[in-house]
């Protein structure tokens, strides 16, 4: 890799980056953030001795070193079978280790401690017949390179990052109008339940809104009517958003948020929002004007799932990566996705967003499938003689676009050529009427409904079931992000983001 920048055949501007100083001062312009305890791999392609940068993946440092060798080939099958989907396997990788010491720790003890896991990467990625050319570990404002070949060139005690974003690379970014969004904790803080005495009362206000609306959610004959109160309140939240003047600054705007909507609100729309009809009508404020007040929307509830009430967190969690990834914000829309699936493994809208968003597929298909939704129900409907709406032509009219992807909302996927309609006609008809559809409507049917039992001494909901805190007390909150984390990874959550 050269130095400088140049204009390439197509007139983009060209960057090219020659010493391992200029490899870790560029790192947090490749990924678009800070990263910490990561691990990253980068794509080069166009050979060893002029890589072209290519897709990125990153995945949490396991704290255990028995997941390593895992960790390795997993992120490194990830990114070369992802960029191979995309036309090209990778020529060679450049490996990243971030993460910075522990108390009683020095920056040079972590790139010690940190040597195997490098190993296991070069070897994961040699075994894929894609070279590491370079292997950096960043930490404490130093960096060191495992690929030195230790004849007295670089310093035992690294090297100095320097003044952030010096790098020929941050200079275009710069340019470019690219910004570093902060670290990964920052973003994720704003998704993840509250700590503050306020969580007491939210909970409260939770399970009055369960005994009241768990039952009517599994009645057919109340079900709908739950559900345009669910949407009336959502609408009148996102007045509210919409009217509140910009602030700059993610937790100053959080907290004004916050203000902005009541604990019964909230109860009632997280509750509402498990049903899952009511959230796709919920993800069809995606574009314009109303994505932004949305997507608040969203991250607030996400933070209003306090207490035991961390697996209802999936629902607002999946439209705020739903609402990201739409216009736009892989980033967030990543990390929404990977809380969402800690929060509940199994809610399949989460999975689907989340394997379409790291596959690079566009979002347009769903936001099609969503308009079709929302232009069918906004039609004026007639009454024939026999009873059918809109016509004798409209029972066979298909109640949204065909479906293209394999990520369409809604748990009940379409085969491919067949309607993709989230909340088409047909298929609500093929359910019972006590559908257990909702994680609130397993509990009701549990005997749970009623009465939430009493938390344990330690903090933990009984019977197993997950809560936005964890185990050990209230202050492990990065429980519930386990999968960006590296501890239990479900593979879709790798984070693998192919750019140019």
């Amino acid at each position: 890799m050269g130095h400088g920048a140049a204009v390439g055949p197509g007139g983009e501007q060209q960057v090219t980056l020659r010493t391992p100083a200029e490899l870790a001062d560029a790192l947090p312009y490749l990924l678009g953030y800070r990263p910490e305890d990561s691990i990253v791999l980068v794509a080069l392609h166009d050979g060893p001795a002029k890589g072209r940068f290519g897709g990125r993946a990153r995945l949490g440092i396991p704290p255990r070193t028995d997941d390593w060798p895992s960790a390795a080939q997993q992120l490194a099958h990830g990114l070369v079978t992802g960029s191979e989907r995309r036309g090209a396997k990778p020529e060679s990788m450049v490996a990243f280790l971030c993460q910075d010491p522990a108390v009683g720790e020095s920056a040079r003890d972590v790139m010690e401690r940190l040597r195997p896991l490098a190993q296991l990467l070069r070897r994961a990625c040699g075994a894929l017949d894609v070279p590491v050319v370079e292997a950096l570990c960043i930490s404490d404002g130093r960096f060191w390179s495992y690929c030195c070949p230790g004849n007295g060139c670089c310093s035992p005690d690294g090297e100095s990052m320097g003044l952030p974003g010096t790098s020929v690379l941050a200079a275009a970014a710069t340019y470019a109008g690219l910004q570093v969004r902060g670290t990964l904790r920052e973003l994720r803080a704003r998704l993840l339940p509250w700590e503050t005495a306020a969580a007491l009362c939210q909970e409260a206000a939770l399970d009055t809104a369960q005994a009241a609306l768990v039952p009517r959610i599994l009645e057919a004959e109340s079900r709908a009517e739950v559900a345009e109160e669910t949407l009336a309140a959502v609408r009148r939240a996102m007045e509210r958003l919409a009217a509140a003047p910009s602030m700059s600054g993610g937790l100053d705007a959080d907290l004004r948020d916050d203000e902005l909507i009541g604990h019964d609100d909230a109860a009632t729309m997280i509750l509402g929002l498990q049903d899952r009809a009511t959230r796709d009508r919920a993800a069809e404020w995606m574009e314009g004007d109303e994505a932004g007040p949305a997507l608040r929307l969203w991250r607030a509830l996400a933070r209003r799932c306090v207490g035991p009430y961390g697996e209802h967190a999936a629902a607002p969690l999946t439209l705020v990566g739903w609402v990201a990834w739409s216009t736009g914000d892989e980033l967030e829309a990543r990390e929404a996705l990977a809380l969402a699936l800690a929060a509940d493994r199994d809610y399949l809208f989460a999975r689907l967003l989340h394997q379409a968003c790291n596959e690079g597929l566009d979002p347009e298909s769903i936001r099609r499938c969503l308009r079709a939704e929302r232009r069918g129900r906004e039609r004026p409907t007639t009454t024939t003689e026999a009873g059918a709406e809109g016509g004798p032509e409209a029972a066979e009219q298909p109640s949204a676009a065909t479906h293209t992807v394999a990520a369409v909302p809604g748990d009940d996927v379409a085969p491919a050529g067949k309607p993709c309609g989230t909340g088409s006609r047909r298929r609500r008809r093929s359910r019972p009427e006590r559908s257990p559809d909702t994680r609130a409507g397993r509990r009701a049917l549990d005997g749970t409904a009623q009465a939430r039992r009493p938390r344990s001494t330690e903090g933990t909901s009984p019977g197993g079931r997950r809560s936005g805190r964890p185990a050990d007390g209230p202050r492990g909150r990065a429980r519930a992000h386990r999968g960006a984390d590296g501890q239990d990874t479900p593979p879709e959550a790798t984070h693998v983001d192919e750019q140019p």
